[in-house]
């Protein structure tokens, strides 16, 4: 099983909005639910969203954020 919470492309949006909101500042470090499709297809999706989250992880994660999140079986 694999279960996986990362920043969603759509996260560059609220960065620009609150840098304090932290995460990565490049779009190629970000993730997309065809991404996460394409990257795990030998799974059984069990879970798979794009979430707005509030972030409050200490100084430089704080403020409304984008993220995926996955929950998978491989088949």
């Amino acid at each position: 099983m694999i279960i996986f919470e990362a920043f969603s492309k759509k996260h560059i949006e609220y960065l620009a909005k609150d840098e304090k909101v932290g995460g990565p500042k490049e779009v190629s470090m970000l993730f997309s639910i065809a991404e996460i499709k394409s990257d795990f297809e030998n799974y059984d999706i069990m879970e798979l969203e794009e979430k707005e989250i509030e972030l409050n992880e200490g100084q430089f994660h704080n403020g409304v954020g984008s993220v995926i999140r996955f929950v998978g079986r491989k088949k």
